[in-house]
């Protein structure tokens, strides 16, 4: 295993790190301490040839204008909140806004906007990428001076780990999870509506006009969200149904996964070979199908178009903050906030 640090760039008058990790069997990770940033996963496909796996940037300067969350720690909490505020015993507490009155994946300034403390431990099959952060009581609103840690773990099998950590010293929210598109495709040669998802879920929280779960509950079975079965992304985003044309269509919706650690999460693509299984300690995944990847962003010498990556978003439901229904966001004080996904980069064998 290769580890290498190096300078990514220089943001008020502080310098970000990069840090790239090279597995023997053929995985390349990148990453940075602006956002904890995944900036780069190279994979090879069913020939051997490496190509690039997430959307990402080259330079410090496109991930700061860019508005996309590529590859990003999302936090204190991803997702919408209604109207940008909550009540937590008995106080009410006003958030930024920054999506159309609500507040989304932590605000303006949030933890993809942070410059994270970093370091690096690796042995001679696993390599430890660790970031810091300490989110001062009343940032973007929330209570609590809330200590953050995460550490992407990378082995030999090609796997990355993400795990999370963290402590308030008031009650408060946190629901943290990492904001990477990914195309199997390799180096956006396609979009990503012929790969094939299998999601181990039988249920899925409809949304309202503003996309916040509403906390209805519907089931998958004879719908478009029904993905137990292997089935093309593209079939059910090209369906009419009202859910999938809501969010300008696609999914970018909650599901209720049946079970935890059981490689309950598989995204393939059978042209490329390329298979990304995950399994995750977390009761939900947010499947983002890139509807809003538009508008003049060059993304490695390919122009951002609709569909051109999908997120898989590991967490607790989203505005979920006090719906008896569901594991809530809410962090006592002194609690300890911990969370652990993992995603494992293979190659399809051909039966």
């Amino acid at each position: 295993m290769e580890v290498s640090e190096s300078v990514f760039g220089e943001l008020d008058g502080m310098v970000i790190k990069s840090y790239a990790v090279k597995t023997k069997s053929g995985m390349e990770f990148t990453c940075i301490d602006y956002g904890c940033i995944i900036t780069n996963i190279l994979m090879p496909d069913k020939t051997g040839i490496k190509e690039s796996v997430v959307l990402g940037f080259d330079t410090l300067e496109e991930y700061e204008r860019n508005s996309h969350y590529f590859g990003s720690i999302i936090g204190r909490v991803s997702g919408r909140i209604e109207k940008a505020e909550f009540t937590l015993d008995g106080n009410t507490y006003k958030l930024a806004k920054n999506e159309n009155g609500n507040h989304l994946h932590g605000g303006p300034n949030g933890f993809h906007r942070a410059v994270w403390d970093s370091s690096l431990e690796n042995s001679l099959d696993e390599a430890h990428i660790t970031f810091t952060y300490t989110s001062p009581d009343g940032e973007e609103g929330f209570p609590g001076e809330l200590k953050i840690e995460v550490t992407y773990t990378v082995n030999e099998s090609n796997e990355l780990i993400i795990s999370y950590r963290g402590v308030s010293n008031k009650t408060t929210l946190v629901n943290l999870t990492n904001h990477s598109y990914f195309n199997l495709s390799g180096n956006l040669k396609r979009d990503i509506l012929s790969h094939e998802l299998i999601l181990k879920s039988d249920r899925f929280l409809v949304l309202d006009s503003s996309f916040i779960p509403t906390g209805r509950v519907e089931f998958v079975e004879n719908t478009a969200f029904d993905f137990r079965e292997s089935k093309k992304l593209g079939m059910g985003i090209d369906s009419s149904e009202q859910q999938i044309e809501l969010v300008g269509g696609g999914y970018d919706h909650p599901f209720l996964l049946n079970i935890n650690n059981q490689e309950e999460i598989c995204l393939f693509d059978r042209e490329s070979g390329r298979k990304l299984e995950m399994e995750t300690d977390q009761p939900c995944v947010v499947i983002y199908s890139g509807n809003s990847l538009q508008g003049d962003i060059d993304i490695r010498g390919k122009k951002a178009q609709k569909h051109l990556g999908v997120c898989l978003e590991t967490q607790i439901p989203p505005n979920m903050i006090s719906n008896p229904s569901f594991a809530t966001a809410k962090l006592a004080a002194n609690e300890i906030y911990e969370s652990r996904t993992k995603y494992a980069f293979k190659v399809m064998q051909d039966k």
